[in-house]
């Protein structure tokens, strides 16, 4: 039996890796893929490790490991690492009979461990892309990434704001021009009238915060949201004059990475469920005081319909244009 071995962060890991991956189970009849990782990696190595096993799962001779890298001086010189990568990896491993790599150092490494070596695109042209410049802008390589490794990198916007200002609508169009996916508040889904419970409420919050879970799986590159956990505890506090702790720990599950704070400087409307047009300003005020409680910017948007979806699609490409 032959067992090959491919090492690396896969910080992301991306289509080069999966290539990569296929390339060597080709050659051998059992391949351990090692993510190696630091305390200090930017992005979390038991996220990586997830996206790993989730993406090899259909074969079950692609074996998924991971390693603390405790041992990686990048004062050292290549030579001298290479020796303490090979001790490592002769101790963590069963024997090793082929390397896999698109790195230069993977021949060295596989005459340390007595094995043979394959390289794989060495000079990126098949897969012209690196997990750096993925990190540093990840919406121009897009393409490169893989779906179970998206939503990492998907950009979380939230529609904000008091009652009957327009943010489903806009929710809705927004997801249409840049064709990506929208959550709706759920809330108008589980109940019909004002009347509700505690229970409900935290059905509520559970129902929202699961939605934008299942929608970050399936958005591209951005994910508009009609509502937030904030706007859930502000209408629980108003309603039942009670704020459950479950709700304050739903909020802090998902960060959003641009707020738009809808005025209220559009007629109200009616829909059987709306019920505060008496205090339209009130309320803004308190969906405002919220924001600057947590110190989070918002965009405000005013204005006539043209208007406010100028100000929003102006916002989202500065976003979509930084990465």
């Amino acid at each position: 039996m032959k067992r090959g071995l491919i090492i690396g962060k896969f910080m992301p890991l991306h289509a080069g890796h999966v290539a990569l991956v296929r390339f060597a189970r080709q050659h051998c009849d059992e391949l351990i893929v090692s993510l190696s990782y630091t305390p200090t990696d930017p992005i979390n190595e038991q996220l990586r490790f997830r996206w790993m096993k989730e993406i090899f799962k259909v074969d079950p001779n692609i074996i998924p490991e991971i390693s603390l890298d405790d041992f990686d001086d990048e004062q050292l010189l290549m030579d001298d690492r290479i020796k303490i990568w090979a001790s490592f990896l002769k101790k963590r491993f069963p024997p090793i009979d082929l390397i896999f790599s698109s790195e230069r150092y993977g021949e060295a490494l596989a005459r340390e461990l007595h094995a043979d070596h394959k390289l794989f695109d060495l000079s990126r042209i098949q897969f012209p892309v690196s997990a750096s410049r993925i990190r540093a802008n990840p919406f121009a390589h897009w393409h490169f990434i893989p779906q179970e490794v998206r939503p990492y990198f998907v950009k979380k916007i939230c529609f904000y704001g008091a009652e009957s200002t327009g943010k489903s609508s806009m929710a809705k169009r927004m997801a249409e021009i840049y064709r990506t996916e929208f959550v709706p508040e759920v809330a108008r889904e589980l109940i019909s009238t004002n009347t509700f419970t505690v229970e409900d409420i935290v059905r509520i919050g559970h129902a929202q915060t699961q939605r934008v879970m299942d929608k970050l799986k399936t958005a591209n590159k951005i994910l508009i949201c009609d509502t937030d956990l904030i706007t859930t505890q502000i209408y629980s506090r108003h309603y039942l004059n009670t704020v459950p702790e479950v709700l304050l720990r739903l909020e802090k599950e998902i960060s959003y990475d641009l707020y738009f704070l809808f005025g209220i400087d559009v007629p109200w409307v009616a829909d059987g469920l709306r019920d505060l047009a008496t205090q339209r300003e009130e309320m803004a005020k308190v969906f405002e005081e919220e924001l600057s409680i947590r110190g989070i910017h918002s965009i405000s948007v005013k204005g006539t319909w043209s208007e406010r979806e100028a100000i929003v699609r102006k916002e989202i490409d500065l976003l979509l244009q930084r990465g």
